[in-house]
């Protein structure tokens, strides 16, 4: 069986996503949940699931190695980063290489990058008033959103639309495809 870590920092409804359409199955299932917020809901999420949870500080993550004995105990397939905000250490991508994928709120290469995440997005998407947006799933690299692109799914964006208009578009992309290309990579 395949095994998947979910890194995540906030509210976790992909983690979430991703736990349940891998629950009950033979070919994957997502064994820990990762965050660098100890107050994030993803935990909770996990814990719902009896999936392991736990967080861990800057230091843990960049500085001394933790954070990749940890994820070498657990011996992951695939590392999945799902709203997770902190630029990925390179010493775990040598580890894991093209192992650690992302999802990006926009079809990259526009808005991406450091600082560009969530509503931010979605605000500048509005503001600059483009016709479609979507989701971009990724391979990471040493740089913000950069990493090479796996799979893009677009919507129309209406001259009426609200940034949360636009969240709302985007995160039924999310729901809909994260899953399906999370499964896809793990057969190749």
């Amino acid at each position: 069986m395949k095994r998947i870590v979910i890194f995540a920092s906030g509210n976790g409804t992909n983690a979430e996503n991703l736990i349940k359409f891998f629950h009950n199955r033979e070919m994957a299932s997502v064994i820990q949940v990762l965050t660098n917020n100890p107050h994030a809901k993803v935990l909770d999420r996990a814990k719902a699931y009896k999936v392991s949870g736990l967080s861990f500080n800057r230091v843990a993550f960049t500085v001394t190695d933790d954070v990749l004995h940890l994820l070498k105990a657990s011996k992951p397939d695939l590392i999945v980063l799902a709203g997770f905000l902190w630029k990925f250490p390179q010493k775990i991508l040598n580890a894991y290489p093209n192992k650690v994928i992302n999802i990006h709120p926009a079809l990259l290469p526009k808005y991406g990058g450091k600082g560009m995440y969530g509503m931010r997005v979605h605000e500048a998407v509005v503001k600059n008033k483009e016709t479609e947006t979507g989701i971009t799933i990724h391979y990471v690299n040493e740089h913000y959103d950069e990493g090479a692109i796996i799979f893009q799914a677009k919507c129309h964006v209406h001259e009426t639309d609200s940034a949360q208009d636009v969240a709302d578009k985007i995160h039924e992309l999310e729901m809909e495809h994260f899953p399906k290309v999370v499964e896809d990579l793990l057969h190749e």
